[in-house]
């Protein structure tokens, strides 16, 4: 909904704020100075006054985040480690969203995905997790009974919403009485540990809103109040004589038909009711000749006949009156009893809040247990290491019986900040990089983590430059896009950092890719400093070790058998000297006419001798072909020699001459020779 430009304004919207607050100023709230969060919170509290009206009474304070404590995760980074969507598919499937998702309730559902975006970067709370985590990981029992509680609990938070905002109907109140009734069980079940029962302690049975509940609504109300029946009898004195009167004349009514059927002896009459004319009498034309002289004819149907009497409008004044009463005062009590409950909404909140936690606590020690989670030792150290770890999603997409192959992994601001990773395509280089993101994300969300044992060093922000895409929008190319992604990690970057990269420069020409990616990783290790897992194709990238102490090179190992290849999905140390691309082309279904065509061209750009035709016939025709494979030879020999003059086997042989045994003509004829090698 597009708002008016003088919604935005601060002053406006302090007052709007502190009106709803019912206070002098923010300063109580530590926003008085957020001039910018101010004006957005105004905003929102001006569009929920116009769609919600006066129904906001249970949004009773406003709390400053502070973003500090949480690790900065850019939005490419939440969309490459498919923590929240997948890249390949719709909904949540392959996320890592869909592999800790176990919670039982709405709140703690809701949580669970906070926390996702929002890892933590303190010590103390990251600990904190931990420790309830390990405790639900280790008592069976406990971790099964409080689940099975939770999934019998609701959305408290919009529950205690629609209460406050006088929205609740009657069932949804006795909702909230059996929740709360549930709170003095799960307290005695977390008394069993002390790190648990610190969290039970926290949670308030609220006793007195559950009686007044108990005492005031039925057990089992009707969908609407409206329908009636609605508060429990021995609740309110004029309510329960109303309701006399009203069951007494319904009574009178219903015996009504057959004190007349007896007395004129008409067996079809019957007394029945319609909101147009009230009770009624109901007399067929057969037998109109029996009707008594004290019957008032009210209306005429095709076959019968419809009449009233003194008597039955009396008591229907008496029914009708009383059922009145009771519907207004029924309203007058619920109304009275849900604002009543309404004034402890922030205690009520506050067990939302508990219990959401509890329930991402059960989720993630359920998700440890069942796939083999150990527990990671967090520090603030700038260390990274990772003994026997796995990619927490894939890993459980593979097919029954296949087994991901785990890996280790060390990085740390001393000899591991770089590690330049080698191997071919489909051999798991991607996997590796975005496994070693999750793990520390998990570790810093509080959870156990998919590795035989992890120790990780405090992470601030984790980055992550995975493939790319045309922003047509925008008129990005995949180049840009790659490009601005790659400047935002540098320019904001910092030693504690996580940097994931895969294929940097592969978006433009090669000579141009490998030297971008070059010069990123220098300043990456030079000025920057921060943790990097660089995935590349660029095999020159691999010198690099030999220039820069921090600078590791490890590949992804295969075995060739033949004409295949078999990924071994295990990295050690070493780099690459192939990208087996058309092995891989060949996996995919290419016909083997352009494959075997491949191998040929990719032996003739190896010895530098690109031959595109066969022989020809023609001079004209073999001059052409003698020019391409010249020109082959010369950007073989820069893509060969990156960092080397071109003509350097041409200062050789110059360098070779002996030009005080040469003669003038012996020297002419030279460079003649000499001049034919570069035309």
């Amino acid at each position: 909904s597009k708002l008016d430009d003088w919604i935005f304004n601060h002053d406006y919207a302090y007052d709007l704020l502190i009106n709803h607050f019912k206070t002098q100023s923010l300063k109580g709230f530590g926003v008085e100075d957020l001039k910018l969060g101010v004006i957005a919170a105004g905003a929102v509290m001006n569009y929920l006054q116009d769609t919600q009206k006066d129904n906001l009474p249970h949004i009773r304070k406003i709390v400053p985040e502070d973003m500090s404590t949480y690790m900065v995760l850019p939005s490419s980074t939440l969309r490459n480690l498919e923590i929240m969507s997948s890249l390949g598919v719709e909904g949540k499937h392959g996320t890592l969203l869909s592999i800790l998702d176990r919670t039982r309730t709405p709140m703690g559902g809701r949580l669970l995905k906070k926390w996702l975006t929002r890892p933590l970067k303190i010590l103390v709370p990251i600990l904190e997790r931990q420790e309830m985590v390990s405790q639900f990981a280790a008592d069976h029992e406990t971790r099964r009974s409080v689940t099975e509680e939770l999934a019998g609990i609701g959305d408290l938070e919009r529950l205690i919403a629609r209460i406050s905002t006088g929205r609740a109907t009657p069932r949804e109140v006795v909702w909230l009485k059996a929740i709360l009734q549930k709170i003095p069980r799960i307290k005695d079940l977390l008394s069993r540990a002390e790190t648990l029962s610190k969290s039970g302690n926290e949670l308030q049975p609220l006793e007195d809103v559950v009686q007044l509940i108990d005492r005031a609504i039925v057990e089992d109300p009707p969908a609407t109040l409206s329908d009636g029946g609605v508060i429990r009898r021995g609740y309110s004195s004029e309510l329960d004589e109303l309701n006399g009167i009203a069951h007494s004349g319904k009574s009178w009514i219903a015996n009504l038909q057959v004190k007349e059927r007896q007395r004129t002896r008409i067996p079809s009459l019957k007394v029945g009711f319609n909101n147009v004319f009230g009770y009624y009498i109901e007399v067929t034309h057969t037998h109109k000749t029996k009707v008594p002289a004290d019957y008032i004819r009210k209306q005429t149907l095709t076959n019968a006949e419809r009449y009233v009497t003194p008597e039955l409008k009396q008591h229907e004044e008496k029914v009708l009156g009383a059922e009145e009463k009771i519907q207004t005062l029924e309203t007058e009590l619920f109304s009275t009893v849900r604002e009543k409950v309404a004034q402890s909404t922030e205690l009520i909140q506050a067990n939302a809040n508990v219990l959401a936690s509890l329930d991402c606590y059960t989720a993630f020690a359920n998700v440890a247990v069942e796939y083999e989670f150990t527990r990671p030792e967090v520090s603030d150290s700038m260390r990274i290491e990772i003994e026997g770890g796995r990619h927490p999603v894939i890993e459980r997409l593979l097919p029954p019986g296949e087994r991901y192959i785990p890996n280790d992994t060390v990085l740390d601001d001393k000899e591991n900040q770089i590690v330049i990773l080698t191997g071919p395509n489909m051999s798991g280089k991607s996997s590796y990089l975005r496994q070693v993101g999750l793990i520390v994300l998990l570790a810093q969300m509080g959870s156990y983590v998919p590795a035989r044992h992890a120790r990780i060093g405090i992470v601030d922000k984790m980055y992550t430059r995975v493939g790319a895409m045309d922003s047509i929008a925008t008129g990005e190319s995949t180049f840009l896009v790659e490009m601005n992604e790659a400047a935002n990690i540098v320019n904001t970057a910092t030693r504690r950092s996580l940097i994931l990269l895969d294929e940097v420069g592969r978006g433009t020409s090669t000579f141009d890719g490998i030297s971008i990616a070059w010069a990123l990783t220098e300043y990456l290790h030079e000025r920057v400093g921060a943790k990097t897992l660089f995935a590349t194709h660029y095999h020159e990238l691999n010198e690099l070790s030999e220039l820069y102490s921090r600078i590791k090179n490890y590949k992804v190992d295969v075995r060739e058998y033949g004409d295949k290849v078999i990924f071994l999905h295990k990295v050690a140390p070493g780099f690459a000297d192939h990208s087996y691309g058309i092995q891989v082309a060949q996996m995919a279904g290419l016909p083997r006419e352009v494959t075997e065509r491949a191998k040929q061209i990719l032996r003739n750009l190896e010895s530098s001798d690109l031959t595109f035709h066969e022989e020809e016939k023609s001079n004209q025709r073999s001059e052409t072909k003698e020019r391409k494979s010249k020109a082959a030879r010369i950007r073989g020999d820069v893509q060969l020699t990156l960092f080397e003059m071109r003509d350097d086997k041409l200062r050789e042989e110059i360098k070779n001459l002996d030009v005080e045994k040469m003669t003038p003509l012996d020297a002419l004829q030279k460079l003649a020779e000499l001049k034919k090698t570069i035309t």
